[in-house]
């Protein structure tokens, strides 16, 4: 399998240098492959336009043996170079601006750039006298200049005075040119927050800003509105990084209410990072600044952002939106506020439209073809009444329904699957016997509802699993205890031992029930071995084996012929929140509190993949009908498909304001059902990567969704204590899929979701943590009693 590759070192560029590298991204950041806006050409001043020829300036003298250049001539000799620059520019308005800042209103340039180096070293006039105005001021005057001129704040130099802008070093790294360090540390992330500004202004730079964009047109407003946030946390940042304390506070307290409602948390743990000691180490602090908040803008929108931010020299906002966003830009008609609430809400804002756009085999595998004996029943029947027999097409063989290969389905052999052993052959066959018994789902016939209720469960019940065919039911519990119990007449049994399984007769054809031990037969079966709450349980799609995963940090897999483990698996180090089998077994996923889901073979004790992404825990995980793609959703309001292939992360989903609890795949493999602690349900196109629609109706967390087996009704289930019934089929009927809406987002979502709500049904006081159509469409559903 292939290795993950390893991370680039960072590279910090002091000047433009032809051998710099960019800088990395950080492990957990989603790839970025283009910057936040159209980045203007390095300026730097050449031989023709140079900040002064041999009559106007000289080349600095070198320092005497043993003495250092004053930093504060570097500073003074560069403020000039900047002046001069802007003055050829004909940059009139920001040459004034930049001399009344640097103190420079009544000095000739010309004669400014003729002074040495060695002006500023003690002893010599000028030296401290211009330290608090040059040295300080320096990093944000040529920031100025930079803006005005429509560079960046590294690349303003000249070339023939030899005077170069020499950014500050921060402490601790070797000046001169390129610095590379093994892996990005906190230091090196939080030095992008040196000061650039008065702390003072902060408050006018934002204030300034929103009151741009309230009086903007309201077709920009709304898209527009999207920078109040992120640039709230990073000025916010800033200010706490520089020690401005008071400052700090004042800010948040004057802006932290003007943000959106689904931001409230996020602000919450904000507002604890209130020293520069807080945010190293601060997970919180790291996803903010190694990720690039995207916001997905119309050109037009841009534009009047542009035009505004450098008519007003506002380079304080302007750099944090170089430096700390993305902007996505397309052409065409801005989004309403309605299509933009729809989208956003995530921890790193909205997907870059690049990151839905690779081709993804949705389709289903083509199913192995062998023949199916006719009922016992049926052929009882036909002989007695000494009728020919019927002929029944769809039961000559289990792939009758997929002859024709699904032109959306990946290549058979894409990724190795498992054989069929003989016991899955004959579990098809049942299978295909109690679909052609399966009631058709629709508005006017609604699935009847078994609800398991655990009384009593003062273990505190954490996760419920139920077979395919409805046999056993498990659950997982906070005291770390597995609980398979039986919910047919049939008794769970174990493996009788190895000397009573010497006298059985291994020819007779009863063989497979004489090996189970009568005397250990009972309706519940207890396994022990998580040293911590049990957060997810998956039973294998032959019902041979069961995964559960704990706080432990491990994934278990038993054994339901001998109830015992079989296999502990140990890569996760922090809490795994949830397990999944493949559809068609071998395969597993886990996803846990490391913010990243692994994908496991039951024969390795090594993960196979390693998916890298989220920025926050990893809550849930689902694999995709035809086993090519794996669904995770994240506490950081994303979710992610990943291709089991290769790793790669094919399609991000915004949308949710909170964490992703619940996934569903359609049985068709085309969409995806994803449920969060908004109450919503959100459906997605899985080929276009777009949201579809969007369920409102409950009022807590969604834990549970379930499509029935022909696809027709989604089931959602809800710490509301409810369970609701969705129109599938009217839910993605008539999808506008247009090249237009895949290429901007412009997505029209029905105004009333209550049109799709098919019926409500209520628990006394019972959560609904788990559900499961039976191969018939008997919709089951569990939770425990909660006597609150």
């Amino acid at each position: 399998m292939a290795a993950l590759p390893e991370e680039p070192a960072e590279v910090v560029a002091v000047k433009p240098d032809p051998e710099a590298g960019t800088p990395p991204q950080a492990p957990a950041a989603p790839p970025t492959t283009a910057a936040a806006a159209p980045a203007a050409p390095p300026v730097v001043a050449t031989e023709g336009d140079a900040a002064g020829s041999g009559a106007d300036a000289a080349p600095p003298k070198p320092a005497a043996p043993g003495q250092a250049a004053s930093p504060t001539a570097l500073d003074r000799q560069t403020l000039v170079a900047v002046l001069q620059f802007l003055r050829r520019s004909n940059l009139r308005e920001s040459e004034e601006i930049l001399r009344r800042e640097a103190r420079l209103l009544g000095e000739d340039l010309g004669a400014a750039a003729l002074s040495p180096v060695g002006a500023g070293l003690p002893g010599s006039s000028g030296g401290d006298a211009d330290s608090a105005g040059s040295e300080a001021l320096l990093s944000r005057v040529t920031a100025a200049a930079a803006i005005a001129i429509g560079g960046s704040v590294s690349t303003v130099a000249s070339s023939t005075s030899g005077v170069a802008a020499v950014p500050a070093v921060p402490p601790g790294k070797v000046g001169g040119g390129v610095v590379v360090e093994d892996q990005p540390d906190v230091s090196a992330v939080l030095s992008a927050y040196n000061q650039q500004g008065d702390p003072a202004l902060y408050e006018e730079y934002y204030s300034g800003l929103k009151h741009f964009i309230e009086c903007s047109l309201d077709c920009h407003r709304a898209e527009l509105s999207q920078l109040f946030y992120p640039l709230f946390v990073h000025m916010y940042l800033e200010l706490v990084y520089n020690q401005h304390e008071s400052e700090a506070k004042s800010f948040f307290e004057r802006f932290h209410g003007d943000q959106e409602c689904y931001y409230q948390d996020d602000l919450r743990v904000l507002s604890s990072l209130t020293k520069k000691e807080h945010m190293k180490g601060n997970e919180t602090m790291l996803d903010f600044r190694t990720s690039k908040f995207v916001l997905r803008i119309s050109r037009d929108s841009y534009q009047l952002l542009k035009r505004h931010l450098q008519e007003k020299q506002n380079n304080q906002i302007w750099n944090i939106v170089q430096e700390h966003l993305y902007i996505d830009i397309f052409d065409g008609m801005p989004r309403s506020k309605q299509q933009i609430d729809a989208m956003v809400g995530s921890l790193a804002g909205e997907a870059k439209r690049e990151a839905n756009k690779a081709k993804v085999f949705f389709g289903l595998l083509k199913e192995p073809e062998f023949d199916v004996p006719l009922d016992d029943e049926d052929e009882e029947g036909e002989n007695e009444e000494g009728k020919p027999k019927k002929k029944k097409p769809k039961k000559d063989s289990v792939g009758s329904k997929s002859k024709k290969q699904d032109p959306n389905a990946p290549p058979q052999n894409r990724i190795p699957l498992p054989e069929l052993k003989d016991s899955d052959k004959l579990d098809k066959v049942m299978n295909m016997k109690e679909a052609a018994r399966r009631v058709r789902l629709g508005p006017e016939c609604l699935p009847s509802i078994c609800f398991y209720t655990f009384l009593n469960a003062y273990q505190g019940l954490t996760a419920v699993d139920i077979t395919d065919d409805s046999s056993m039911i498990v659950g997982g519990f906070a005291d770390s205890t597995v609980r398979v119990w039986s919910v047919t007449p049939k008794k769970l049994r174990s493996v009788k031992t190895a000397a009573d399984l010497s006298l059985i007769d291994k020819e007779s054809d009863d063989v497979l029930e004489r090996i189970m031990d009568e005397k250990t037969a009972s309706e519940l079966k207890i396994l022990y071995g998580h040293s911590g709450p049990v957060y997810g349980t998956s039973f294998s799609p032959d019902r041979n084996y069961l995964l559960s995963c704990s706080e432990d940090g491990t994934v278990r897999l038993w054994s339901l012929q001998t109830f015992t483990c079989l296999v502990g698996y140990k890569g996760h180090n922090y809490p795994v929140w949830d397990t999944q089998f493949s559809p068609y077994g071998y395969y597993f996923v886990s996803g846990g509190h490391d913010r990243v889901a692994r994908l496991w073979a039951t024969d390795h004790y090594q993960p196979l993949r390693i998916f890298a992404g989220h920025l926050a825990d990893v809550t849930c995980t689902r694999f995709h009908p035809n086993s090519n793609y794996i669904a995770t959703g994240s506490a950081d309001r994303t979710i992610r498909l990943w291709d089991v292939l290769n790793g790669n992360c094919v399609r991000i989903f915004t949308g949710h304001k909170g964490p992703i609890h619940s996934l569903a795949f359609s049985p068709n493999g085309r969409f995806l059902a994803t449920g969060a602690t908004d109450g919503r349900v959100l459906l997605w196109d899985i080929g276009h990567g777009l949201m579809v629609g969007e369920l409102k109706g409950h009022t807590d967390t969604i834990y549970a969704l379930r499509f029935s087996r022909d696809g027709e009704i989604l089931a959602s289930g809800s710490m509301d204590n409810t369970v609701r019934l969705w129109d599938a089929v009217k839910a993605f009927e008539d999808l506008e899929t247009d090249d237009f809406t895949t290429a901007t987002g412009h997505i029209n979502l029905p105004e009333n979701s209550q049109e799709l709500l098919l019926g409500t049904y209520m628990t006394k006081s019972t959560p609904v943590v788990h559900l499961h159509f039976t191969r018939r469409n008997l919709l089951l559903a569990a939770g425990a009693y909660s006597s609150q």
